[in-house]
């Protein structure tokens, strides 16, 4: 099979798998007590042990970025900050009264829309009150993203101080042509100033987000892009593929479809990049991830202890993610809940005093199990078979899993399954081979859900 047929074949709409299963699949009746109960017991089992991880969700930007698919809001008006602050401790306070001990904070991470639009101050506080009342891990994770227009010393010096080692730029692309047309015009001036105060205060690891795909690109732009970004060495590399899905992402319908790179260049441009990074001392560690050899996700990644969550690649598992704030997802490892998703039911809940979960889902034991299968491959790039599943393997993956073998994508029998080298470029399709209500067609496929592979 020709390099074009196996793009064809392959490109079609697959989850990214940052859960198992995927959020389209969850519930919008969930019973909240239950997942009190849940959260309560899983917090009981791993706090001590392995202490919890807190995504903080802030959701506000200054301007649109069109290519992006996050939850945000577009506002100038800073004079929100402090009631979303506020909201977002009111939350955590809800939580606390559910845990039975002083919670131990193993991760910490500022996702977005622009943590940077807050002040320093209002960052402060935030982080301030979550600590409160809590313990660090001695091995503690904080990391969070940052625009390299509005980042500040001030910024990096005040996160810093509260124990963050880790930052996050988003760069997307360097090309003046592209910037323009997803509006983020970003002097590379900028990301270089941003770095290097970042390492002058003593963070230990700096990632930059590229995307490929993009409206514009070309083969000679994103090299361009990625060779002036390896200058400056950064630690973690998350090389993404953009993800077009107008019909949830307004801003993605500005774009005229004709300007988005055919599967065929889109990807030359991602296995340009690839290449690139291979040759300057980076390991690929997985889906749209790139790492130096002298950081831990590499180690984590060498010696198998990698997991992958909402929060992408990590080389630590806590098995307790609380999500904070507008849209936030909380993980329980055998229970998923996501929080309101406009700002208005979200404050109206909290000040009603119940949680703002909206959907969730409570995994049954057949989606345990599968769950670690697209784990591992994601992670690990291979899985071994339970005889458990044995049944549902048979009359759902295996035949799946032939015609990827045929195509060179994978190795498999009764036993155990591995990615070829091949298949790296396809894994979001080999993770599919496992994803069971994917398989079953619970969901119309009439209507668009996925972003496409390719």
């Amino acid at each position: 099979m020709t390099e074009f047929e196996l793009l064809n074949k392959y490109n079609v709409p697959v989850p990214r798998y940052t859960s198992y299963p995927t959020v389209p699949y969850w519930s919008n009746n969930i019973d909240k007590k239950l997942w009190e109960e849940k959260l309560r017991q899983r917090f009981l089992e791993t706090n001590n042990s392995q202490g919890i991880s807190l995504y903080i969700h802030l959701p506000f930007c200054e301007s649109l970025c069109t290519y992006c698919g996050c939850n945000k809001k577009i506002t100038t008006n800073h004079s929100i900050e402090k009631e979303y602050i506020d909201a977002v401790i009111t939350e955590w306070k809800m939580y606390q009264q559910l845990m039975m001990e002083r919670p131990v904070i193993r991760e910490i991470h500022l996702g977005g829309g622009t943590p940077t639009f807050f002040s320093p101050a209002n960052l402060s506080s935030l982080i301030q009150s979550i600590l409160a009342g809590s313990v660090v891990h001695a091995d503690a994770n904080f990391s969070f993203e940052a625009h390299p227009n509005n980042t500040t010393r001030e910024h990096l010096g005040t996160l810093y101080q509260l124990g963050f080692r880790r930052v996050s730029y988003g760069v997307q692309d360097n090309d003046p042509v592209v910037q323009r047309i997803i509006n983020r015009i970003q002097p590379f001036e900028n990301i270089m100033n941003v770095t290097g105060m970042a390492r002058d205060i003593g963070y230990e690891s700096v990632n930059y987000d590229l995307i490929y795909g993009l409206p514009k690109q070309t083969l000679e732009g994103i090299k361009e892009t990625i060779n002036s970004c390896i200058t400056q060495k950064p630690d973690r590399v998350a090389f993404y593929s953009y993800a077009h899905v107008p019909w949830t992402s307004r801003g993605q319908r500005l774009f005229d479809e004709n300007d988005l790179p055919e599967p065929v260049m889109k990807m030359k441009l991602y296995q340009a990049g690839r290449n690139l990074f291979l040759q300057n001392n980076y390991q690929d560690i997985g889906m749209d991830h790139f790492a130096l050899r002298s950081d831990s996700l590499c180690s984590a990644f060498e010696s198998g202890s990698l997991h992958r969550n909402f929060m992408g690649y990590t080389d630590q598992h806590t098995g307790l993610i609380l999500g904070l704030g507008v849209s936030s997802i909380s993980d329980a490892g055998n229970a998923f809940v996501q929080n309101s998703k406009s700002l208005h039911d979200y404050y109206s809940r909290l000040q009603e005093g119940v949680l703002p979960v909206e959907k969730g889902y409570y995994l049954e034991d057949e989606d345990l199990i599968f769950r670690k299968y697209i784990l591992d491959i994601s992670c690990k790039g291979e899985a071994t078979f339970s005889s458990r599943s044995r049944d549902l393997l048979e009359a759902f993956s295996f035949p799946f899993l032939s015609t990827l073998q045929e195509d060179g994508l994978v190795n498999f029998d009764a036993d155990q399954v591995k990615v070829t080298p091949l298949g790296r470029n396809y894994l979001r399709n080999v993770c599919s081979a496992f994803d069971l209500h994917l398989l079953r067609k619970s969901i119309s496929t009439t209507n668009p859900t996925f972003s496409r592979a390719i």
